[in-house]
């Protein structure tokens, strides 16, 4: 019963603070309408044109704002305080899914209206991810980062098992556009989560003035600094290759195991989200990250992934998927509280930004690549190639380990 109480102590620790728990709860709500809208938008693209390059077009505009000006969003968010900035993004984001529910049911959506309002969420993107992971440190402070990064990957992927699920009931029983409603209903808690917040309570980290060049500080900071630039460089490629699940599995639904309906769709998010969670609470009880572990994850997340894109049936598919999200988002939350951990306060949102650039900015291209690979071959052979290249990544890790771990050591010692 002790070892109980201690396990679940350690893996929990950050709920502890108040502000970090208001936020917990209301983000648990806003992902779970973000992925019900995820899986909405992707069955209304096939819906509207039957095609996998314009799903892939759909979900790259909404990450093209932080491919192309993502270090901005993070030197604004090294310019001011984090709560704001939120109030706004959160706002943005809760009336374009408005938007696109109400266009949904008066029958006046195409996809070019998918398209602008996935763009527009792009945007809103742009200046909410930095803020946000930022954001993490100035409620629970330095010690407890970790541990709050890792449960805030619990919490996304929790909304992944909860969204698609609810999603794939809600378009069968009430179609469409509710998911919608649902997502713009669901920022409410968010917002009604920031107000609550007290501001005593905050630790919040150093700010910056305004001057020139300060995006190119940002990028030259990660250069020069190697388990950085490793980290991020890990990240850009599986990324680019690999998390382009919104592709892959819907088409791997109804082509490769010919699953016309939601269900088979939103089973597969599910169970990969099911697995997330799992690999969260995982690297939340471990508390710190270290280089070996991140090569590692990448490797078995790369193995897994291998496994799906060869399954039999879609019931193989779905066990293989919760093992594999239990990977990916171990390697995901590490590699963010690798970045958090070994930054400077002054750095942060820029250096957030470009892991942003790197994770969701790669989208605009992946997106369509694998799109294109899927429609020139099968969704086999995209989720292999994602597999492929995350095993690559894995490879260079471990290569890197020594340079990597020396790098660790001496931003220690700077402390």
């Amino acid at each position: 019963m002790s070892a109980a109480r201690n396990f679940s102590a350690r893996t929990f620790a950050a709920l502890k603070v108040r502000n970090f728990r208001l936020y917990f709860i209301g983000q648990l709500i806003s992902f779970s309408g973000s992925w019900m809208q995820s899986v909405a938008q992707g069955w209304l693209v096939l819906k509207l044109t039957g095609s996998s390059v314009d799903l892939g077009f759909a979900i790259a505009l909404q990450y093209v704002p932080m491919l192309v000006i993502g270090s901005y969003g993070g030197v604004v968010a090294d310019r001011h305080f984090k709560r704001p900035i939120l109030y706004a993004t959160q706002t943005a984001a809760g009336l374009l899914a408005l938007t696109l529910g109400v266009l949904v049911s008066i029958h006046h959506v195409n996809v070019l209206t998918v398209y602008l309002i996935a763009f527009g969420l792009g945007i809103v993107n742009l200046f909410d991810v930095p803020a946000r992971q930022a954001f993490v440190q100035e409620m629970v402070g330095r010690d407890l980062i970790a541990n709050a990064v890792s449960l805030n990957g619990v919490l996304m992927n929790s909304g992944r098992v909860i969204g698609p699920a609810v999603a794939a009931a809600t378009i069968a029983i009430f179609g469409i556009a509710t998911c919608f409603y649902a997502n713009a209903i669901s920022y409410v808690a968010v917002l009604v989560a920031l107000a609550m917040m007290r501001a005593k309570d905050f630790n919040p980290l150093r700010t910056v003035t305004r001057e020139k060049g300060q995006m190119l500080k940002g990028i030259k900071y990660v250069a020069s600094t190697l388990l950085l630039r490793n980290t991020i460089v890990a990240v850009a490629l599986i990324g680019l290759f690999a998390f382009n699940f919104t592709v892959t599995l819907p088409l791997l639904a109804t082509q490769t195991f010919h699953d016309h309906s939601a269900t088979g769709y939103g089973a597969l998010m599910g169970a990969m989200g099911l697995g997330a969670v799992i690999g969260g609470l995982y690297v939340a009880h471990r508390q710190r990250p270290t280089p070996k572990l991140l090569a590692v994850l990448a490797t078995a997340f790369g193995v897994l992934m291998a496994i799906v894109a060869v399954s039999p049936s879609l019931l193989i598919a779905e066990i293989s998927m919760v093992p594999m999200g239990a990977f990916s988002i171990a390697f995901v939350s590490t590699a963010n509280a690798t970045l958090q951990l070994n930054s400077s306060e002054e750095m942060r949102g820029r250096v957030m930004s470009l892991h942003g650039t790197a994770f969701l900015g790669t989208t605009p291209i992946g997106a369509p690549l694998v799109g294109l690979i899927v429609g020139l071959t099968n969704p086999r052979i995209g989720m292999g190639c994602g597999a492929v290249v995350t095993l690559l990544a894995g490879l260079w890790l471990f290569i890197q380990l020594p340079a990597s771990r020396k790098s660790h050591k001496e931003l220690r010692e700077a402390r």
